[in-house]
């Protein structure tokens, strides 16, 4: 069968399957919606039901691609420039899963980890029982945001555990926030360790002149991508890639099936392949209609200079544009900063600081603008391809309205003038570990044994520097752990819980929700 880009074999398939009404002798139960002829509630359901189906002939099967499936993989492959392209059903979690189960075979082995990770690759670590050393991200200036270590770092830590079996960065960032992966897939490659990389928000890289390069084409071994964060895909679904032979491809195959479903949703399936080929067959002009959307949207925020964007400076510009034309040896090359920057992604922050982060999501909530998130003083919101002019009107207006709103006017005299440039801030993001002084952390033990209960004690949460947490400390969105078991609590941690908890935000992993106290190790 050829395998042509204007094609989507397993949504053709599924239509062919649809249209043929065979009587369903198998799974699922619903028989393909027809249980809810008469129900208006599952209306919205039925037209997807009736494509809901499994491995049957025709319809090939995943965990052993040999037809339909294995070509919608292959042409994923070719669109991404992967050698090998796997489909995720669920979500990059699974996807950071099975790469981190594939490189670290035994327990103890060492994994080179980026502090600020998904709290998916931790999940990982402890499943596999590694060792992480924790890689401390580099941190943005103005904005105060990490974003990922320096290829210095990784060069160190590789050199201080040369029996690491990989490297694992997370890029870009939350917040669109990146660098040139280059010179780090160079580093792991001269120390013969794998780069693998969760590429959750990125990707659309690589698919416009205006998107930042995709780390498959900078090197990178394993990348694990959210195909419905910035593409068209639905939630959950998702796709790895490999390139190389760093990574054994067969155990890979074998640590998938282990953590994805066996009953795989063929709608969830279908969305990537329809996500592939709208690519293949629109190509840039696939995202004409976002960026004309972003880039009126950031023309009329120019007109409200009391909100402004997080952006690399022009100096980190330059270094990027010089980063690309130096030499290829490795010595006294440039290393890692943030450099680029996703530019469907708007982080959004008040000038004046009337408005905290999850102040400004709130109002923007209430004016029908749904951000992606917050934290203490940035929001985050995001345009894809799918954005249109009218959604960045009417972002634009919600501003407007905030910006002109009588609650806020009295503050808005009492800071001054609406000029004001400086974003500072009154926490300091960079308290990712307990030790400041090195670039990258002790190893750190991960394993499936539970904390015994005779091991943990509760302590309100402004009595906690210096004790060993006991339990993961995850604000959510973006999933990030701000503490994982067995780390020390600092006092800017402990701050920072305040902050958090004073702000509204919401949490995983605690036993406290109200995060009033947190579990710690009793004190031998």
């Amino acid at each position: 069968m050829g395998k042509k880009a204007g094609h989507a074999p397993l949504m053709e398939a599924l239509i062919r399957y649809r249209d043929k009404e065979n009587a369903s002798f198998h799974v699922p139960g619903h028989k393909n919606g027809q249980v809810y002829e008469h129900e208006d509630i599952a209306s919205l359901l039925q037209e997807v039901m009736s494509i809901d189906a499994t491995e049957i002939t025709g319809l090939d099967d995943l965990h052993h691609p040999e037809d339909v499936i294995r070509e919608g993989q292959e042409l994923a492959a070719k669109c991404f420039g992967a050698e090998e392209s796997f489909w995720l059903v669920g979500g990059s979690t699974v996807g950071n899963l099975a790469m981190i189960l594939t490189v670290c075979t035994r327990p103890g082995d060492i994994l080179l980890v980026q502090r600020n990770v998904h709290k998916s690759v931790l999940n990982g670590l402890m499943l596999s029982g590694a060792t992480a050393v924790f890689l401390e991200p580099e941190i943005d200036t103005l904005s105060g945001l990490a974003v990922a270590p320096s290829t210095d770092t990784v060069k160190a830590a590789l050199k201080a555990y040369p029996s690491a079996k990989g490297v694992l960065l997370t890029l870009p960032n939350y917040y669109g926030m990146g660098y040139d992966l280059k010179t780090t897939a160079k580093v792991c490659h001269a120390a013969h360790v794998p780069l693998l990389v969760d590429e959750a928000h990125g990707a659309h890289y690589g698919l416009h002149s205006r998107l930042p390069a995709s780390a498959l084409s900078c090197g990178a071994d394993v990348v694990v991508q959210s195909t419905h964060k910035m593409l068209p895909a639905m939630t959950m679904g998702a796709m790895l890639h490999v390139q190389g032979e760093r990574v054994q491809r067969e155990l890979l195959r074998q640590r998938l099936a282990m953590v994805q479903s066996s009953s795989p949703s063929y709608p969830l399936m279908a969305s990537l392949d329809l996500a592939r080929w709208h690519i293949d067959v629109h190509g840039e002009e696939a995202f004409t209609k976002g960026l004309a959307a972003v880039d009126a949207f950031r023309k009329g925020l120019e007109q409200l200079p009391r909100f402004r964007l997080v952006e690399p400076t022009r100096q980190a510009k330059r270094g990027e544009e010089a980063h690309k034309d130096s030499s290829e040896g490795l010595e006294g090359e440039r290393t890692s900063e943030y450099s680029t920057q996703d530019p469907f992604k708007i982080v959004l922050y008040d000038t004046l600081g009337v408005l905290d982060g999850f102040g400004l999501k709130h109002e923007l909530e209430t004016y029908g603008c749904i951000p992606e998130m917050s934290d203490e003083k940035h929001v985050v919101l995001l345009f894809t391809l799918g954005s249109t002019a009218r959604d960045a009107s009417h972002l634009l207006q919600a501003l407007v309205h905030i910006n002109n709103d009588i609650r806020f006017k009295k503050a808005v005299g009492e800071r001054g003038s609406m000029e004001l440039e400086q974003h500072g801030l009154d926490y300091d993001f960079s308290t990712w570990n307990n030790d400041r002084m090195t670039a990258y952390s002790n190893p750190v033990e991960f394993g499936l044994q539970p904390i015994s209960p005779e091991q943990i004690e509760v302590v309100p949460v402004e009595d906690s520097a210096g004790r060993i947490a006991a339990e993961m400390i995850i604000p959510y969105p973006p999933g990030i752990p701000l503490l994982y078991a067995g780390e020390k609590i600092t006092e800017a941690n402990a701050l920072r819980m305040r902050r958090l908890r004073e702000l509204g935000a919401k949490w995983q992993g605690v036993a406290d929700e109200s995060m009033l106290t947190i579990r710690v190790f009793r004190l031998e």
